[in-house]
């Protein structure tokens, strides 16, 4: 497991990482979730505004939700071809 890192330093290009964030019953989660600008948003249709930009996740196969992460993780394994 990699090492957390302050949520600051995550990348907010669109890719996707592994986050860490508490929910309102207090309850500490582990998401895999993508940062969304409000262009990007704006860029697939519908209605966006400024307080819908920021971390997205799946909170369930179907629903995907804004969320407040605290911090977050390199990936590790085979998928990081990055060089």
């Amino acid at each position: 497991m990699s090492a957390k890192l302050p949520i600051a330093s995550a990348p907010t290009d669109g890719s996707k990482v592994t986050v860490y964030w508490t929910d309102r019953d207090g309850q500490e989660n582990e998401s895999v979730a993508q940062y969304r600008s409000l262009d990007r948003l704006k860029a697939t249709g519908g209605q966006w505004d400024d307080s819908d930009a920021g971390w997205w996740a799946y909170v369930d196969s179907d629903t995907q939700k804004r969320i407040s992460p605290h911090s977050w993780a390199k990936a590790g394994g085979s998928d990081e071809d990055d060089e």
